[in-house]
């Protein structure tokens, strides 16, 4: 099976090619359906290769792809427990997502266009997650940045969304800087940039080798771009502005977690490097919480999950800190489930509300949308954390390991999970309970979604509820699927990774956890249920506290003061001094020099025939002297 691991990719590329080339003559609803069925093979594909996995990894080389004097790079795939992980994800929910689309983008006039995009992009993800050098992941890594440009600025005769584009392309451009100056390192010392031959180099290298510590903080640069950690994460949220199934695909399920597979595939030379692991967790955290309270105030619905994507992403960011690999990728395939459930079912009510997204014009729904009231809802319950839903499973395994390593990160985490359960749930009960707060034009419009929106939410939903169970803590089996599966190719444990918490521990979290989820279900019920219908002002005339996180700490304004205005500045000073006046100066100069020498030489051009025998006779002259004198 592992043999038709090219087709993989290659069914996505065919798609965006046909579909790109030919979609003017393509009936209806064709290219969506054709491109939905090429990641459908993909993805029948990649759960053969899951099912049928060899018991050590495998490379399968496609063709020579890049071969300089000492340096060779093949375009080659790498089957191993962590890339069938990641090619279930991609494809998987990507198939989910693209059969939503269908439905979701059925009216737009660049329909065809927007699955061709959305079929490059997955082909760039497998590219990444199946690549077995660095540079093939690089490919993917530059190709999904490429992709995420073109889908955020999808809708592209808006100005805002054009910014929203740039934004995300140069901020990636920052990370992706760092990343490639990491692979060189690599090659200088390890003469190799495939994963075999770096991994096994490096393996008997002492711990915290400055040239070790040096590639891997470069490479996790390239991670904090992508996933979007403290300071690189302000383009995630204004890249909402793409229509809602890029937000689901692109934001929640996929690209933002390219730097967290990274590190997993990485994590024999980043257990070499312990203060990396330091810098990436204490980041983490600092995201996880910063994020989180961000949320807090947010009333576009897609900018609270938005919010709630990087908060995520820190908490992933924290596992891999502090050496927990596999419980950093459990919690990457959990968020998958819930957050693109989330996501996509934040499209379905926007569906209904004929485009609004202020949740503050919202409520009363769940009348509307029985269907997607409930999947909100199981989605809900399992980024919050609530058993037996998938999110409990992988949080709290996080936690568990955490808290072997610090104490102190462990009541942050958990500080910050109650945060992700109170703007969950005012999210949840602004939108779904309560008196409608919209106008008379959106109520008359609001209706459940068709089926072919409905069904991937419904899939989704049940995957967000059961999908904890393939890792469940060993107060409940003895048998962890996933870190079992992930085993062969996960460095042992350098720090809390290998560990194991005590079983009254683990209890003691689970019911405090219960106890205080409770607490702030009934809470915000009792405040945006039970005292009637919310304003549309909300908490707008609160605290100035509120008011700071409603602007999000004003972090794109001071970045746009510090960083933005000032680099425009000096690109106004260089372009006035440097290329107006010298580099023009100089192209100027030169055209004006030769206009005037030309205008000399012209004069001599007389028409006299007196003259031009005169000019000969002295050149002939002046020749003869020439050679006498030599």
């Amino acid at each position: 099976m592992t043999q038709l691991v090219g087709l993989i990719p290659l069914f996505p590329l065919i798609g965006f090619l046909v579909i790109g080339l030919w979609q003017k003559k393509f009936p209806g609803i064709f290219s969506g359906i054709l491109a939905s069925v090429l990641v459908a093979l993909s993805f029948i594909i990649s759960a053969g290769i899951f099912f049928t996995l060899p018991t050590s990894p495998v490379t399968v080389d496609i063709f020579d792809w890049i071969v300089c004097g000492s340096f060779s790079a093949k375009m080659s795939f790498y089957i191993d427990p962590v890339s069938s992980v990641m090619l279930l994800i991609v494809t998987g929910v990507g198939l989910l997502i693209h059969i939503y689309s269908i439905g979701y983008m059925k009216n737009d006039e660049g329909f065809a266009r927007f699955f061709s995009y959305m079929n490059l992009f997955v082909f760039f993800m497998l590219l990444l997650v199946l690549g077995s050098n660095y540079l093939v992941m690089y490919a993917g890594w530059e190709g999904v940045g490429l992709c995420s440009y073109l889908l955020i600025g999808f809708w592209f005769k808006n100005t805002e969304y054009n910014h929203a584009a740039n934004k995300a392309f140069i901020v990636n451009r920052i990370g992706d800087l760092g990343f490639v100056l990491g692979i060189i390192l690599m090659f200088l010392n390890f003469g190799s940039i495939s994963f075999d031959q770096v991994f096994s180099s490096a393996s008997h290298m002492p711990h915290n080798q400055p040239v070790m510590v040096t590639i891997t903080l470069l490479l996790f640069v390239g991670a904090i771009a992508k996933s979007a950690q403290i300071p690189l994460y302000t383009w995630l949220p204004d890249a909402m502005a793409g229509p809602t199934p890029v937000s689901a695909l692109i934001h929640a399920a996929t690209m933002v977690t390219a730097g967290v597979y990274m590190i997993v595939r990485s994590n024999i030379i980043y257990s070499l490097a312990p203060f990396t692991l330091h810098i990436i967790a204490i980041i983490g955290l600092a995201t996880a919480l910063f994020s989180a309270t961000i949320a807090l105030a947010q009333t576009d619905i897609k900018k609270v999950l938005a919010y709630s994507t990087v908060s995520q992403l820190g908490y992933m960011f924290v596992a891999l800190g502090v050496g927990a690999y596999s419980s950093a990728l459990f919690h990457v395939t959990t968020h998958a489930f819930f957050k693109a459930l989330l996501f996509l079912a934040a499209g379905s009510v926007i569906h209904a509300m004929s485009g609004e997204q202020d949740i503050r014009n919202m409520g009363g729904l769940r009348k509307k949308l029985p269907i997607t009231f409930l999947v909100f809802g199981a989605g809900t319950l399992a980024i919050s954390g609530v058993p037996p839903f998938s999110g409990f499973f992988s949080k709290d395994e996080i936690l568990a390991k955490t808290y072997l390593q610090s104490p102190f990160m462990f009541i942050v985490l958990s500080i910050t999970s109650v945060l992700t359960a109170i703007y969950m749930f005012r999210l949840f009960f602004l939108t779904f309970y309560g008196t409608f707060r919209g106008n008379r034009e959106q109520e008359h419009h609001l209706h459940e979604s068709p089926p072919v929106i409905t069904i991937p939410l419904v899939i989704l939903a049940i995957l967000s509820t059961l999908g904890g169970f393939l890792g469940m803590p060993s107060i409940l089996s003895s048998h962890h699927f996933f870190d079992t599966f992930l085993s062969p190719s996960i460095a042992p444990g350098t720090l809390a990774g290998s560990g194991e918490v005590s079983h009254t521990f683990e209890w003691t979290v689970v019911a405090v956890s219960v106890l205080v989820l409770a607490a702030v279900i009934i809470w915000l019920y009792s405040r945006y249920q039970t005292r009637g219908n919310v304003p549309p002002q909300e908490e707008a005339s609160f605290t100035p506290a509120y008011r700071v996180l409603n602007h999000k700490y004003y972090i794109d304004e001071i970045y746009d003061t510090i960083i933005v205005k000032p680099l425009y500045g000096l690109g106004v000073v260089f372009w006035t001094l440097v290329d107006n006046r010298l580099v023009d100066g100089v192209v100027t100069g030169i055209n004006k020099g030769v206009l005037y020498s030309s205008q000399m030489l012209r004069r001599v051009q007389t028409g006299n025939i007196g003259f031009y025998i005169f000019v000969m006779v002295f050149g002939i002259i002046a020749l003869l002297i020439f050679n006498l004198v030599l």
